[in-house]
């Protein structure tokens, strides 16, 4: 059995200048772990895939197409393939967030 604590994973350089740390990869699946500080987001971007963020901790505002949601811990948001999406913390608190891509993406993500 492999465990994985998020703690001990690397800082992912992203476009997102933010705490990005990978997971589990396979050709199924890709998961990774985001934490945002206050005031920290994600910028707009598209995923060839579909993505699940399921709220670890605090509150996350979730933006999937036109619509944004702020999210709760326990709660999990939906985004399929190919629509804008982007997280961001409104709170005074930091989130955590588990990311999750099906299948692994092939290609990078679209910035916006």
């Amino acid at each position: 059995m492999k465990i994985t604590n998020w703690t001990n994973q690397e800082i992912k350089e992203t476009p997102h200048k933010v705490d990005v740390r990978l997971l589990y990869e396979k050709t199924d699946a890709q998961v990774m772990h985001i934490q945002l500080k206050p005031g920290e987001t994600l910028k707009p971007h598209i995923t060839p895939v579909d993505v699940f963020f399921y709220v670890l901790e605090g509150t996350v505002d979730i933006r999937v197409g036109d619509e944004t949601i702020n999210v709760a811990k326990d709660n999990l948001a939906e985004s399929p393939k190919d629509i804008v999406h982007c997280l961001s913390n409104s709170s005074d608190f930091t989130t955590r967030i588990l990311v999750v891509k099906t299948p692994k993406p092939t290609q990078n993500a679209r910035i916006l």
